[in-house]
This record gives structure tokens, C-alpha cells and sequence, in this order.
């Protein structure tokens, strides 16, 4: 009877330990979010949509980019921001890996790819042509994992509570982005759409580009 307490004690702290770990690998395999890449110059935001991990441009070190190197001309005056980049990755059985393709706007060329959390505001994204030449990069959260809206019903995203940002994020993050919340509801009868927000791409799943593939 004297050891009970102390059992007792013992057994709290170790689920204590092992909710804490099993949180901690949660924020890390879930790649949704903004995410900056490793040169700095642009945010990806992350989402889930029907089933397929996307990625868009949510961000522009120098804003006013177009998609110059498109090798089908049409496209080569679409702004980059909004564009997608990460297509339609499947996660791979066992493992928190997602697979797909990624399309690299520095040559206009689409890439095999695989992007894998390797910690709550870290991620690895790897691209290969035909299984050769491949090489990848670090990219660094910059805005917390996206909660689940209509648009991406099936986002795994675990949002962090209010007041607990990740470190990235108290370092001058973007903000988080909203999901129903970021497209305007339709209008009433004689009342005008107000504006969205400038330069924020809102919920990815509902671009265009993204849309018509993940629905």
C-alpha cells in the first residue's frame, strides 16, 4: 500500500511522456501549412485536398512574378503566386512520405518528387528526373498546419491553440491561413463582394489550377 502513490506517480508521468511524444510526431508528419523555401524567396502553402497533398505559391520575396520559363507560351504571363507547384501527392504506405510531382519554375519542368516532415517546422522535398538527378532541399515552416474545411474535408492538420506558435512562426510568420473563412461567401442580392485580403491566396483547394484536378 506504501508503493501505491509512488506507482501511481510513475505511471502518470510516463503517459504524460508518451502523450507528449505522440503530439510531437504528429505536428512533425503533417506537411500542411506555409512553408518558405530554402533560398528564401518564396512561401508554399501546404493543404490536403480530396486525399492529395498540393502545394501553391502563398508568398513572393519580390512580388509581380510570372511563370517565364513555361515552355507552353500561353503560360508564360501567368503570375506566379496562386500557381501550383506541388501535384497531387499521394502519401506512401507506411511512412510519412508523400509522392508526386513538383513543378520547378526555373526551367519550366516537372519533376518526380517526394516531400517528408523530418520535424514540426522542418521539411524535406526531394525531386528526380526519370530516377536520376535528383536533389532536394530544406524547407522551413512559416505558418501553422491547416485545419480541415469543405474544400479539404480529408486535411489530416492538426492546428496549433491560439498563443502557441512555433518557432518559425514568432520569427515574423506569415499568417495563418484561413480556409472557408478566406473565400468571400456570394454576395446578397444588391450588395457588393467585399474585397479579399491583398495577396492572400486563401484556401489552395479552391484555386482553379488545383480545383479541377482534386475534385
Amino acid at each position: 500500500m506504501l508503493h501505491r502513490p509512488r506507482n501511481v506517480t510513475r505511471i502518470l508521468a510516463c503517459s504524460v511522456l508518451l502523450l507528449s511524444s505522440c503530439i510531437a510526431s504528429a505536428l512533425a508528419a503533417d506537411p500542411t501549412g506555409d512553408w518558405k523555401v530554402a533560398d528564401g524567396v518564396a512561401a508554399i502553402r501546404v493543404a490536403e485536398c480530396n486525399g492529395s497533398m498540393w502545394g501553391a505559391v502563398s508568398w513572393e520575396k519580390t512580388p509581380g512574378g510570372r511563370d517565364s520559363n513555361n515552355p507552353d507560351v500561353s503560360k508564360q504571363d501567368r503570375p506566379t503566386l496562386g500557381m501550383a507547384i506541388l501535384i497531387d501527392l499521394k502519401k506512401k504506405p507506411g511512412v510519412d512520405q508523400w509522392a508526386g510531382q513538383v513543378y520547378n519554375a526555373k526551367d519550366g519542368q516537372f519533376y518526380s518528387s517526394t516531400i517528408k516532415p523530418i520535424s514540426p517546422d522542418q521539411m524535406e522535398i526531394q525531386g528526380c528526373v526519370l530516377g536520376f538527378l535528383c536533389g532536394g532541399e530544406t524547407w522551413t515552416r512559416v505558418g501553422p498546419p491547416i485545419p480541415s474545411s469543405p474544400a479539404n474535408s480529408m486535411a489530416k492538420g492538426t492546428p496549433k491553440p491560439a498563443g502557441s506558435p512555433t518557432k518559425s512562426a514568432q520569427q515574423g510568420a506569415l499568417p495563418a491561413p484561413k480556409t472557408t473563412g478566406s473565400v468571400n461567401p456570394a454576395p446578397k442580392s444588391g450588395q457588393a463582394r467585399a474585397p479579399t485580403k491583398p495577396g492572400d491566396i486563401g484556401d489552395i483547394c479552391l484555386l482553379p489550377e488545383i480545383a479541377r484536378f482534386a475534385h
